[in-house]
């Protein structure tokens, strides 16, 4: 990479969903866009290309959900969908969020996800309803989807970056890659420039509009010891290596203002000797995340949280934070012979960890846990569970009487061989502190002014997640947010008029 003096147009740092929407957009107005992307291109994509492509969208119902995916509505007759509206997507990240989430942020984000989604079928993106997760069967054997993130992109993350990078290069956007930006470089008209570290030294490269976009700092175990608190240093990650929180060292550093929930991740339980990053070869497979299909322990063989609580979709995103602070790092997932068929894919994938057997002392011995105290928990529980039949379609309050935690919802005894036992622990997804913009996508100072010259977008925004998360709206989030930021940052670069190099402040 090589900076000739030329001025760019605009910058983007990340090469992700959020950093490749943002330069797609910013392509549409100006003809100058630079992508920055730390790792080696053999790692490219982010934390995206980790995900499993779900998205969270608006829609009217199966009818409407069609549309996007080029099939006619006889085809899916058999699949029943219920309508989610715009209000209901706002009202799940409020609630999500226990009613902290950004006002204007969360309108925006619901407002323009489905847009959002139109625009990336124009791009060649393919979706697919994605079974296999959350569906049950109904009672008249149809097939229905729950929890709100009802669409999946074709060869999940892995496809949605290899389609945003290959439409990126056709519309001559520059992709860098080992290329780490260390310093952003801002004068009297704002930001104007970023130092990178490139394989050849360091490089600096000029710019009338730069786009955050390299997420949070999820990879750094120092930073998520002294952010999120003890125990986080030991988590695995879910995602890429690269997400250090340098773009945010970056921005505070010019005195861009910290915004959201600094303490706070998106982290789900999942196979305790995952590898310690992502695997790009068997995609997320690892996450262990249907507890609702029987009871968790922890390393006493006692209970910890109520399983039942609600939809995977809203618990699923603080199931590791609850390994960390409530289970100190170590916890074992138990189902019996009724419901082993219910669990996600993912528990029956390679490399799975489990113990199978018809003796609840066998299970304890095999997972390093006391077996007269596992005996007891579950001669507890089984004796706490009220009658009725179970619903896994809704909330259905068949739950436990007289212990604690409960169960709430979901409440079967454990006492059909044999018994299957999953030994999980924290693994992190991303960190939900970050920068502070508007619906502009551009990032404020500390007295909420916007710093010229510089936006963000995906993880790098504060303020949308607190405490928890609904799933699939990640890729949402930074899809909008990405797009809003690219075209306000092209906007900068059709109005600024080139600047004279100037000193690094």
């Amino acid at each position: 990479m090589n900076s000739n003096g030329a001025v760019h147009d605009v910058v983007v740092i990340g090469g992700g969903n959020a950093g490749l929407c943002a330069a797609l957009t910013a392509r549409e107005l100006v003809d100058d866009v630079v992508v920055l992307e730390k790792a080696p291109e053999e790692k490219k994509g982010g934390n995206s290309f980790f995900t499993g492509g779900r998205m969270r969208v608006p829609h009217l119902g199966l009818e409407d959900l069609a549309t996007l995916f080029d099939c006619d509505i006889s085809a899916l007759a058999d699949v029943e969908i219920d309508a989610y509206p715009e209000e209901a997507f706002y009202n799940d990240l409020q609630r999500a969020s226990r009613y902290r989430c950004d006002e204007d942020l969360a309108r925006l984000i619901a407002s323009r996800a489905r847009d959002g989604v139109d625009w990336l079928k124009t791009l060649g993106a393919k979706f697919f309803l994605p079974f296999g997760y959350d569906d049950i069967r109904t009672d008249d054997d149809k097939r229905k989807l729950i929890g709100g993130d009802d669409i999946e992109h074709y060869e999940g993350g892995p496809g949605l970056v290899a389609n945003l990078t290959n439409q990126s290069l056709a519309r001559g956007i520059a992709i860098n890659y080992e290329a780490g930006a260390k310093k952003l470089i801002r004068d009297a008209d704002g930001v104007v420039g970023v130092l990178v570290e490139t394989p050849e030294g360091l490089v600096e490269l000029r710019a009338r509009a730069i786009v955050l976009a390299c997420g949070g700092f999820e990879a750094s175990a120092p930073l998520r010891t002294a952010y999120l608190g003890p125990g986080w240093d030991l988590a695995r990650v879910r995602g890429t290596e690269f997400n250090t929180g340098d773009g945010l060292t970056m921005a505070l550093e010019i005195g861009a203002r910290a915004y959201g929930h600094w303490s706070g991740c998106h982290s789900v339980a999942a196979d305790f000797f995952s590898p310690e990053f992502g695997d790009r070869v068997h995609g997320d497979i690892t996450e262990r995340v249907s507890y609702r299909f029987g009871i968790t322990v922890d390393r006493n063989a006692k209970r910890y949280f109520d399983e039942g609580s609600d939809m995977r979709a809203f618990t699923y995103a603080v199931s590791g934070r609850n390994i960390v602070e409530q289970a100190d790092g170590f916890a074992v997932q138990i189902v019996d012979a009724k419901t082993i068929d219910h669990l996600r894919a993912t528990y029956r994938s390679y490399n799975v960890t489990k113990t199978v057997s018809d003796d609840l002392r066998t299970i304890a011995t095999e997972m390093n846990l006391d077996p007269d105290a596992l005996v007891e928990t579950i001669a507890e529980f089984n004796a706490a569970v009220q009658g009725g039949e179970v619903d896994y379609a809704v909330l259905d309050g068949k739950g436990t009487k007289g212990i604690t935690p409960p169960k709430s919802n979901w409440a079967l005894p454990l006492d059909t061989p044999p018994y299957t036992a999953f030994p999980v622990g924290p693994a992190i997804t991303f960190t939900f502190g970050g920068l502070r913009v508007n619906t502009r996508g551009e990032v404020m100072d500390q007295g909420d002014k916007p710093i010229p010259g510089l936006f963000a977008a995906g993880e790098m925004v504060g303020g949308i997640y607190y405490y928890n998360y609904p799933g699939g709206s990640g890729l949402t989030s930074g899809l909008v947010l990405g797009r809003e930021a690219g075209k306000s940052a092209a906007t900068r670069a059709q109005s600024a008029v080139d600047r004279a190099p100037a000193h690094a402040v």
